[in-house]
This record gives C-alpha cells, structure tokens and sequence, in this order.
C-alpha cells in the first residue's frame, strides 16, 4: 500500500543510493585497515597483508568498489554477505549472545543489506543496469 510519501517510480533509484553509501562505508573499512585512511586506533600501525584482517581489507577495498560503481553486484554482494556473517561468528558472537553487547550489530546489518542487494540486484543506477 502506498500512502504517497515516496512515489514508487523512486524504487530504483533509491536502492541505488542505498547501495552506492553502503558500499562506500564499507569501502572504508578496507582503507582505514590497509591504508590508514582514515585513521582509526585499532588501525594506527598497520594491519599484515597475509592475516585475517589484512585480507578482510582487500576483500572490503574490492568489493566497496564493486558495489559503489555496481558491477557484478549480486555476486559481490552475495560474497560480503557471506563474509560478514563469518565476522559476526568469529569476532562478535563469541563475546556474548545479544549484538547490542558484542558490538555486532553492523556486521549483521551489512549482512543482511548485502543479502538483500543479492535478490534485489543494484537498482537503476548502476553498471551492471547499464550493460543489461
């Protein structure tokens, strides 16, 4: 039902936006990881290539790419969804049951935008819409 708020003509190019500031937060992720930029303690003196994190970099710089231009979004996404969901297992679950305590609940919240950009494709602001 819709109560005229947001014309449904906006669908997809709103997804594309959702996507686009999804990927570019993610984006950040890899670079505050692998570049210092921006800079974050956690971060502040480097993280090695060959370690889960430094290829949690490479995967979050490449795939924040991918789905900021969207291109081969459904897989990408797929791929990240699955990645933050082994994050949240890994490093938040076993802190305690509830999110809100473990300091998970953005790593489910990109799980589940990543599994949603997955069904749902990049909207219409994409390469991927571009090339179909």
């Amino acid at each position: 039902m819709n109560f005229g708020i947001i014309p449904a003509s906006w669908s997809g190019p709103l997804l594309s936006v959702l996507r686009i500031v999804t990927g570019l937060l993610f984006l950040a992720h890899g670079t505050a990881k692998l570049l210092q930029w921006p800079m974050v303690e956690m971060f502040k003196d480097g993280v090695p290539i060959a370690s889960l994190f430094g290829i949690g970099g490479i995967i979050e710089i490449v795939g924040g790419i991918l789905i900021v231009i969207g291109l081969f979004t459904r897989l990408t996404a797929f791929v990240l969804s699955g990645m933050m969901a082994v994050a949240y297992f890994m490093f938040h679950a076993p802190a305690g049951f509830y999110p809100i305590l473990n300091g998970g609940e953005l790593a489910i919240l990109y799980c589940f935008v990543f599994l949603y950009f997955a069904a749902s494709g990049p909207g219409s602001w994409s390469v991927d819409a571009k090339r179909a």
